[in-house]
């Protein structure tokens, strides 16, 4: 069998890598090897050579810059990014054949990076060489370029780096070396190497010029122009490219749109990391890494590193420890929490709070544990990502260097539509192109001085021979001639921030341009959802369409309708929830918000709540705060001196010790406010009650107070002692409703004859007195009435909302009289809700509506006034209630 004989295809790029290696394959070309001329200079300097990567640079310079005096670099070598401009400016120095030794001499900044060259060479393996070394290397074993490499062939390139031109011209005397420049321009320094230069004619494809909207909208035409040629069999997918000088500005859009596609759209350059699993799990231990632990950064690292690491010996379902609502934010907080936890919390009965402990410390430790960390939570791919931040970056910025990392998307670029860059494309043409993003400054970019050594030290264009403008320039000709079917240049007129674009100077020869507009019915549509939208009366007849449109205008007409709460009549769900046992609240909504009464109790809908620390309490919890405070320095004084004997020192006494307890309780429960606020928030609620308790009213006689007292089947919330069963039935007469709930305060004579209600509001006294404040004020009633019927008939019942911030006590006169009122609304609202009323009413989409995001936008301006009117007639006795002092 005849042996092949060995020849070399140098090319720019892993797409023309893996194109050239396939075309190889296809042809049957044995011996022929695919690399860049890099490589090849390495093959042929023999023994463990190697070049630099990037990974291995960066690890170097991370471990020699501490050690390293860095002059006038010294104050900024620590700081984030200092790692990649020193890579950076390494590699222009070595592409271009510069001597950093040789010329430290001649400027302070240069001995600087020459120095930290120096000692990043020491770091580095021994066979991992500069390109000046590895051409020497190969230059002395030049010899041997027949055997190792025999014929070469350079194909798609335009240029060639100074450090690798020498080489190039020393090959020339001993193996055939042919530059297959075809249409593409040839360098002028060419031309004295010896190297045979091929060449062809230009291409001549058709060549249009169109303008989008914005830069989303290019995308969107970018894939309904693939699209289209995929459908109409003019293209294979290996035949279609779309590419831009810089795809980062891009890259977000094609990601989202080759899902909605399902169009194999592969990244040549590779996608970010964080838009993967794997690198979202990173992402996720990063944010802990950098911005401290708390609730909502640990879940979503639990939900995303499951089984991996300490989680991995948690129980399924060991989430559920953790209260919802706290924020968790501090060691204290969490270690309250830990302490706290039975083994019966656990989901399965064990005791798993020392493994949830050990992660919570190491968690903690920060960003100079950042690889102690990973190396615990993070596995396979998770990991490498994570060390290859570490490399990267600083462990205190590793958050932000994550967002850089590339990987691979795991598609073949031979058989795909290919996303790409320029320089990309123009090594590896395809016959059908869209470029995109011609517009001023953005191609071509501009030119930049280096970070590190500035114009006046070595000039840009002796430190950087190759600037990225002349590239941009050069690959957007080079794509021009090489392509041979077809080309359609894109650019946006506007910015995400809707400021207009200019064009591109590259655009100066194509004037005549289609204009774009981004709600125009499309020629071809990219996705079932593009299509749909460009086809209103395909839409139509979708069963979502038809029933979206039927709600959005039964919302704009004034009649009821089912899209306005209109159910059949006796639904079982409805009746189910109304023999519940209610609440003040409940029955409030009842009365002022059937259909939110329906969304909460029927399909169980919640406001979202957020772990987030707030800027400041809202009023809600502002009560609670107050509530708690109150119902603890109550218990403290009962159970000493009784509430009735203590003296202004004593009730302030007990207040500072309850304020205390309730802080360290809410701080590992609920979020927190800014420190400042929350000191200033624990100040407002000690004030409030302290007044409370002080209030100057007059004690029964022998009086027993208790607060927070359970009735109807309401669990205790302490161990204090009550004064009736908490599981008892509270039933409203002839209503058909069972209540339950906490009083707030009860005070008991101690012959038991007299008892006083008082409901505590921290929000402002009203400036009349109310009695059932159209339907808000329930709870004076509804406790006076569940005491009455707890302690009996013959006991004397009084009911007040106490107001702190103003000492203002608003009696209820006549509670069973009042009562009795409520009864009659009550039963009406159930009538009409079992009737299949469930309407909105005047509470609906409200300042205190807790569910106004499920209702129509601007719903309390438009939609509820509309729709009031009628659903007010549809209410009928219910809505009287609205009107009630």
């Amino acid at each position: 069998m005849a042996i092949a004989s060995r020849s070399t295809l140098v090319v720019h790029g892993r797409l023309a890598m893996r194109e050239g290696r396939l075309a190889a394959a296809r042809d049957g070309r044995h011996g022929l090897q695919v690399m860049s001329f890099e490589q090849a200079a390495v093959r042929l300097a023999g023994g463990f050579a190697r070049p630099i990567d990037d990974e291995s640079l960066r690890v170097a310079i991370q471990a020699a810059l501490p050690a390293t005096p860095m002059g006038e670099l010294e104050s900024i070598k620590s700081l984030p990014g200092m790692i990649d401009a020193a890579a950076d400016t390494l590699y222009k120095a070595w592409r271009a054949g510069i001597d950093l030794a040789a010329r430290a001499a001649d400027h302070p900044r240069l001995d600087a990076i020459a120095r930290l060259e120096a000692a990043v060479l020491a770091q580095l393996p021994a066979g991992m060489m500069r390109p000046v070394d590895i051409v020497a290397g190969a230059t002395a074993r030049i010899a041997h370029a027949p055997a190792v490499l025999g014929p070469v062939e350079i194909a798609g390139l335009t240029e060639l780096s100074p450090c690798w031109r020498p080489l190039l011209k020393a090959l020339t005397a001993h193996i055939p070396v042919q530059w297959t420049a075809r249409s593409r321009s040839v360098p002028a320094w060419l031309e004295t190497t010896g190297v045979n230069v091929s060449r062809s004619s230009a291409e001549a494809p058709e060549i249009s010029a169109v303008s989008a909207a914005t830069a989303y909208h290019e995308a969107i035409e970018a894939m309904r122009w693939a699209r289209s040629l995929l459908a109409s069999g003019r293209a294979a997918p290996s035949d279609i490219a779309i590419a831009t000088a810089s795809p980062a500005d891009y890259d977000d859009h094609f990601l989202a749109l080759r899902a909605d596609a399902n169009i194999d759209l592969h990244f040549v350059h590779g996608v970010r990391a964080v838009t993967t699993r794997e690198g979202q799990a990173a992402a996720a231990l990063a944010d802990i890494v950098v911005r401290g632990l708390s609730q909502s950064r640990l879940r979503r690292l639990a939900a995303l590193c499951r089984d991996t690491g300490p989680f991995g010996a948690l129980p399924d379902g060991w989430l559920r420890v953790l209260p919802t609502d706290a924020p968790l934010s501090t060691p204290g907080a969490w270690n309250r929490l830990l302490a706290k936890l039975k083994p019966e919390d656990w989901p399965d009965g064990a005791d798993h709070a020392p493994a949830l402990r050990a992660a919570i410390d190491l968690l903690a430790k920060g960003p100079d544990a950042a690889p102690e960390i990973g190396e615990a939570f993070l596995k396979s791919r998770t990991l490498a990502i994570w060390r290859k931040a570490l490399l990267a970056g600083p462990a205190s910025s590793i958050d932000a260097t994550l967002e850089t990392l590339k990987q691979d998307d795991g598609l073949e670029a031979c058989v795909s539509v290919a996303w790409m860059p320029a320089s990309a494309l123009a090594a590896s043409p395809r016959r059908f192109v869209r470029l995109i993003g011609l517009n001023s400054s953005r191609w071509p970019r501009g030119i930049a001085e280096d970070r590190l050594i500035p114009d006046h030290i070595i000039p840009t264009a002796v430190l950087d021979p190759l600037p990225v403008s002349l590239a941009d320039r050069r690959d957007f000709d080079t794509i021009l001639a090489t392509t041979g079917g077809e080309i359609v240049l894109s650019r946006s007129r506007r910015d995400s921030d809707g400021r207009l674009l200019g064009r591109s100077p590259l655009l100066a020869g194509h004037r005549e341009e289609i204009y774009l507009r981004r709600n125009a019915v499309p020629v071809h549509a990219f996705s079932e959802t593009d299509r749909l939208m460009a086809r209103p009366q395909e839409f139509a007849t979708d069963l979502q369409a038809v029933s979206a449109q039927s709600c959005w205008r039964d919302w704009r007409r004034p009649e009821i309708t089912a899209h306005d709460g209109l159910i059949r009549a006796d639904h079982p769900l409805v009746l189910a929830i109304l023999g519940r046992t209610q609440s003040a609240s409940s029955l409030r909504r009842l009365l002022r918000n059937p259909l939110s009464f329906v969304w909460v109790y029927a399909f169980g809908w919640r406001e979202p709540q957020s772990s987030a620390e707030p800027l400041v309490l809202d009023a809600l919890d502002v009560g609670d705060l107050v509530h708690m405070v109150l119902d603890r320095a109550l218990r403290d004084l009962e159970a000493a001196v009784g509430l009735a004997s203590a003296d202004a020192n004593t009730i302030e006494a007990a207040v500072a010790r309850a304020a205390q307890a309730v802080a360290a309780d809410w701080e590992s429960e609920r979020p927190l406010p800014p420190g400042v606020i929350w000191a200033r928030t624990l100040d407002d609620a000690r004030l409030m009650a302290g007044r409370a308790l002080s209030y100057g009213d007059d004690h029964l006689p022998s009086t027993r107070s208790y607060g927070e007292v359970p009735f109807g089947g309401s669990e205790p919330k302490s161990e204090a002692q009550l004064p009736w069963d908490p599981g008892a039935p509270v039933t409203i007469p002839d209503a058909g409703f069972n209540i339950a709930g906490y009083i707030d305060r009860l005070d008991i004579s101690g012959d038991g004859g007299r008892a006083l209600v008082r409901d505590y509001k921290t929000g402002r006294a009203p400036r009349a007195d109310i009695r059932l404040n159209g339907g808000r004020e329930l709870q004076r009633c509804l406790y006076a009435f569940a005491v009455k019927a707890l302690l009996g008939d013959d006991v004397a019942i009084s009911a007040s909302l106490l107001y702190p911030r103003e000492l203002v006590d608003l009696q209820l006169d006549d509670p069973e009289a009042v009562l009795a009122e409520v009864t009659g609304y009550l039963r009406a609202a159930r009538t009409s809700l079992v009737g299949g009323a469930a309407l909105p009413g005047p509470d609906t989409g409200g300042d205190y509506d807790d569910l106004a995001f499920a209702l129509p936008a601007n719903a309390s301006a438009t939609y509820c006034k509309r729709k009031l009117p009628a659903a007010t007639e549809r209410f009928g006795q219910v809505a009287q209630i609205w009107e009630a002092e």
